[in-house]
């Protein structure tokens, strides 16, 4: 059985049915505290700005022209469960930074914070917060949400906190982690509800302690949210890794789990910085459930 790419250039036939999806809708902004728990799960997704990337050869050994778009998207998820929240990945720019006549090509136009107070949501609701890997894409707000019950690998909490801050790690985005009394060690599987519909895997090789969520949704099925497992849809079932992006072998050995767990879930791979993909997802207000 082919692993489907969704979405991506690959999986054209897979994206039909996305757009077959029901849409919904918010839960009530505007409320006092965090809307009602769902009877259902469901999942949001906040566009977080676009990294502009003038020639992938280097860090991801792709040429320009083996991919379709060289730019790579950003985003984070709220992932609402009858029995709390979840927050993956923490954005691109800090919130702080937006706006203003300095911000660069592809900054985001909307802080986290405003998308998620459009569904009704703070920081201060998140129950538990985790993050594929602590490079500077995916922690810009992790501050945020230092007071949320933080789901991290041990190898990645050493590395966000070395005395020397390994090549791609901001530590000033996520600095309030670092004493939280909320830091809860992961490894291998966790399933973060208790229920199958929510579980966090290990899958280094990107970095020491990256991880990948799968989330099993009643109509949209189990999607992957791979965070740099993969940069482009073009890097699927190639056999090489660039050096810049980690460690060749266990690399691929983490992608071999999870294609295989894919296989057997007909699940979804959404790659986090997939640009064309990214843009044909459903994004908050709307969710997918």
């Amino acid at each position: 059985m082919r692993l489907k790419v969704t979405p991506g250039r690959a999986a054209a036939a897979v994206l039909a049915g996305f757009f077959m999806l029901t849409l919904g809708t918010h839960p009530g902004a505007g409320a006092q505290g965090p809307p009602e728990r769902p009877k259902q799960l469901r999942m949001y997704v906040f566009d977080c700005g676009v990294l502009k990337i003038a020639d992938p050869l280097a860090l991801f050994g792709l040429k320009k022209e083996e991919v379709a778009a060289t730019d790579l998207s950003d985003a984070a998820y709220l992932i609402v469960h009858p029995r709390g929240t979840l927050m993956w990945e923490a954005g691109l720019v800090p919130d702080a930074n937006i706006g203003g006549p300095n911000a660069r090509p592809g900054a985001p136009t909307k802080r986290l914070k405003d998308m998620m107070a459009e569904i009704g949501y703070k920081p201060s609701d998140v129950m538990y917060f985790a993050m594929s890997h602590g490079h500077g894409d995916h922690t810009a707000n992790a501050n945020d949400f230092a007071g949320s019950t933080w789901f991290v690998n041990k190898a990645e909490r050493d590395a966000m906190f070395a005395e020397k801050a390994p090549r791609f790690y901001t530590p000033a985005t996520y600095s309030a982690l670092k004493d939280s009394r909320l830091t809860r060690f992961i490894d291998g599987e966790y399933d973060v509800f208790g229920d199958g519909s929510v579980v966090i895997k290990q899958t280094p090789g990107h970095t020491a302690g990256h991880q990948v969520l799968f989330v099993k949704l009643m109509n949209t099925g189990t999607v992957a949210l791979t965070g740099d497992l993969y940069h482009y849809p073009e890097e699927v079932g190639r056999k090489e890794v660039a050096p810049a992006q980690g460690d060749q072998e266990i690399t691929l050995a983490s992608r071999a789990a999870v294609d295989a767990y894919l296989k057997k879930s007909n699940g979804q791979m959404w790659i986090t910085h997939d640009l064309i993909g990214f843009s044909k997802l459903k994004k908050s207000p709307e969710y997918y459930d």
